[in-house]
């Protein structure tokens, strides 16, 4: 009996996006028209790796019916969400280009041709992917190595990233999760900052020079590009790429993008028109804040902060608070940057994390530099020399100073338990800071300057007594205002009283006194008084 029969290739496409890879093993088991087909262990295909893709073929033979029914379904094992992101279903043809072919019951000789035909299908996809894999092979010998310094990326010639992330050369993870909508190609990068110019540089610090940048759709952007001789390397270029696209706040400079590719280490973020609030105090010719900007500046900052400490599970620590890191955008509105040395904090029965002492010199908590024991209140320490620096608009170290001034901290101290807190009111802001103000932000900074880590408020009461000195301003200056109104009121209703007795006392009216001389009137005014003063 002769029947036709038909080869059906099914290429079954899956990727676990539900299950989290520390949850329990997923078992699959496939069927197609109801036949099992095999059974899948997604969870070792995939190295237990979360979105990684994985497919499998499965060869069939249909006769006599025009549907196919593929079904999927968890294994008795376990009973995982499944889903089968993608399917593609092929017809294999003879030798003679038939889809179709004859099919004779109890004949072996069909049987075998099948066989072949899928023998010949898999072995042609597996030289297909080993080509593949020997050319991407031998283009990665080509690269120029890794550093073992991990100062640099591997190559990735403007590769898609994988949902496993890019990797070193030592095979760990760039990024511990995908990336694939912040990665920007090098060639972008270069066409929106005209090669990197030098005229377009607008900053240098310790990864490396910050450039501004216009992008294709005309958006404005900081690129910071890391150099090889940088004090900082790959550990924090991807600490701060994971920082900044999990946060989003709107006193945290946000992340644009980044890039890998040839070596480099960029990072490109929103641009921010009025640069650093160091830049604003001192060490450049810009204009000087008022004290309301420097105060709304500070508040801002604080709140940046406050939402690191408490806006997920576990607080992350900035470890590198300083004017420098405070950047200010067209309305001066504040925003914190500078993530790459940023740490999680201490599990919820630890008091600390013990790590390497990482941040800028004159900005540490002597309690981290001492002890190599990191909490929020490092943050809180480094915030307070910020605010001594906002409130004196001088540098946290100066040499060019006479000793007894170079360190600000001992200086403003000294000053403070002399009686002498006006002293360290930046000269650019007499008259401007109320003395109630004075005396609260005062005892902010007094408060986040101590020694000991549990006597230094937490950001979150930071940023409450900044607002509340904010008021204080407020109110005074509110209060001089209404002061110097009354007056002014005061001043014209004593000279208008004045004009009347005048008038009534001399006995006559407007046009009468237009041709009386000052000197008269004062006399008539001195004539008529004079009786009253001898009663």
């Amino acid at each position: 009996m002769l029947t036709r029969v038909s080869i059906i290739l099914s290429w079954l496409h899956f990727c676990n996006i539900m299950n989290e890879p520390t949850q329990q093993a997923i078992f699959l088991e496939i069927f197609i028209d109801s036949r099992h087909a095999g059974h899948l262990d997604l969870g070792s295909r995939t190295s237990d790796v979360f979105g990684a893709p994985y497919f499998m073929d499965v060869c069939t033979r249909v006769s006599g019916s025009t549907k196919l029914n593929v079904s999927v379904g968890p294994s008795k094992l376990n009973n995982p969400t499944v889903i089968l992101n993608g399917l593609e279903i092929m017809k294999i043809n003879d030798a003679r280009g038939n889809l179709d072919v004859p099919d004779v019951v109890s004949s072996g000789h069909s049987e075998i041709k099948v066989v072949v035909i899928v023998v010949i299908a898999v072995g042609s996809f597996v030289v297909v992917v080993s080509v593949v894999i020997v050319i991407l092979f031998c283009r990665r010998r080509r690269m120029k190595p890794v550093l073992g310094k991990e100062q640099h990326f591997l190559m990735n010639r403007g590769q898609k990233v994988h949902t496993t992330g890019s990797t070193y050369s030592n095979g760990t993870s760039i990024l511990s999760s995908p990336m694939i909508g912040y990665r920007y190609p090098f060639m972008a990068i270069l066409e929106a900052t005209d090669n990197f110019s030098e005229n377009l540089v607008i900053g240098v610090g310790g990864f490396g020079k910050v450039y501004r940048g216009i992008l294709k759709d005309e958006t404005e952007v900081a690129v910071k590009r890391g150099t090889p001789q940088s004090n900082q390397g790959l550990a924090e270029f991807r600490t701060e790429i994971e920082m900044l696209s999990q946060f989003r706040h709107r006193h945290l400079v946000s992340l644009i993008g980044y890039c890998d590719e040839q070596d480099e280490m960029i990072i490109i973020y929103e641009y921010m028109e009025n640069g650093t609030l160091k830049n604003h105090l001192y060490g450049s010719n810009l204009p000087s804040l008022s004290w309301r900007q420097r105060l709304e500046i500070c508040i801002g900052s604080a709140k940046g902060l406050h939402y690191l400490h408490t806006g997920s599970a576990k607080a992350i620590i900035h470890r590198d608070v300083k004017s420098a890191n405070i950047l200010l955008d067209k309305h001066f509105m504040a925003k914190v940057a500078d993530f790459g040395l940023s740490k999680t904090g201490p599990d919820i029965d630890q008091t600390h994390v013990s790590t390497a002492v990482k941040g800028s010199f004159g900005y540490l908590d002597p309690e981290y530099l001492t002890r190599q024991q990191l909490t929020e209140k490092s943050d809180v320490y480094s915030f307070g020399v910020v605010l001594l620096e906002v409130l004196s608009g001088r540098a946290v170290i100066d040499p060019s100073l006479p000793r007894e001034k170079a360190n600000l901290l001992e200086w403003a101290m000294k000053s403070y338990r002399s009686g002498k807190l006006e002293d360290i009111v930046d000269p650019c802001l007499v008259g401007q800071v109320k003395p109630d103000c004075l005396r609260k932000l005062w005892d902010i900074i007094e408060k986040c300057l101590a020694e000991n880590g549990i006597c230094r408020p937490s950001m979150g009461e930071v940023l409450w007594n900044l607002e509340y000195a904010l008021q204080q301003q407020e109110n005074e200056e509110r209060s001089n205002q209404n002061n110097e109104h009354s007056s002014h009121i005061s001043c014209i209703s004593t000279s208008e009283t004045s004009r009347q007795f005048s008038r009534a006392s001399s006995g006559v009216n407007d046009d009468e006194l237009a041709g009386i001389s000052m000197s008269k009137m004062f006399a008539e005014m001195v004539r008529q008084e004079r009786p009253v003063r001898n009663i």
